[in-house]
């Protein structure tokens, strides 16, 4: 890209193919969603298979059109297949969002070995397959690409008691995601990761309190801290998945993007 590329052209994702992995709701539907607005055609990759297909329906109208997938992403067949897929059925693989994951919230003293294995397979796990599988077809077809990983704050800075299973493996994204850019960059494939704070929602409400009320009374006290007064929105995020995605960050790869409202600056 010249200096005369303007951002319009330097932001279109026209021609590509991009995977979100849990891409149904939150944080990962509005990742997938400004990606198709974007220009890219979106395979929203989700355990629930009929809301990525309500997703997938809804952003048909965008001119890349989207397509769903079911994927368990600790499970290395079905990310296998998720892959071969794509590649059948869109030629190639351009853009990798890994933001599956889970988060219960269990104190290490209370917390079994399974379900300690539980969040590990799935979010790093997870992040390890998916890469590896996408990042080989990225290699055969020559032409680069974008891997975003979604780690979290946690990363960073614990959020409280009940989460070491979760931090641990946000730590791992992390770590997994430098030493991947060092690999993947002669292949011009760039890795980077963002870190989000605290955002609104459905999995943080689940996570806060199942009742409206319970989720209000802790979001409140949470949204205290954070220097902008405010819980982010899945938007937050979906605008900067773009951002990584796109040639604006060109020369961005191995780096960590926190998006929190300042939350860590207290």
């Amino acid at each position: 890209m010249s200096k005369d590329t303007t951002l319009a052209e330097l932001m279109d994702l026209s021609g590509t193919t991009a995977i979100v992995t849990g891409a149904a709701v939150g944080i990962g539907a509005a990742i997938a969603s400004r990606l198709a607005e974007a220009g890219s055609h979106v395979v929203i990759a989700d355990r629930d298979l009929q809301a990525a297909e309500m997703l997938a329906k809804t952003l048909a109208m965008r001119p890349a059109g989207a397509s769903a997938i079911e994927i368990d992403v600790a499970d290395e067949g079905s990310v296998r297949a998720m892959v071969e897929s794509t590649v059948q059925q869109r030629g190639s693989i351009d853009i990798l969002v890994n933001n599956a994951g889970i988060y219960p919230n269990t104190p290490v003293l209370s917390m079994s070995a399974a379900e300690f294995d539980r969040v590990v397979e799935v979010n790093l796990r997870g992040v390890f397959l998916c890469c590896r599988g996408v990042a080989q077809q990225m290699v055969a077809q020559g032409r680069g690409g974008r891997i975003i990983n979604i780690t979290s704050v946690d990363a960073i800075h614990p959020a409280g008691v009940g989460l070491a299973h979760y931090d641990a493996s946000k730590h791992g994204v992390w770590g997994f995601t430098k030493n991947l850019a060092l690999e993947l960059a002669p292949h011009q494939i760039w890795v980077n990761a963002i870190a989000p704070g605290g955002i609104a929602s459905p999995g943080t409400a689940a996570a806060m309190g199942d009742s409206t009320n319970g989720f209000n009374n802790v979001a409140a006290a949470f949204q205290a801290a954070i220097p902008m007064q405010r819980l982010g929105d899945p938007d937050d995020i979906g605008r900067i998945a773009v951002l990584l995605a796109s040639d604006v960050a060109s020369y961005v790869t191995g780096s960590q993007l926190v998006v929190d409202g300042g939350s860590l600056l207290t």
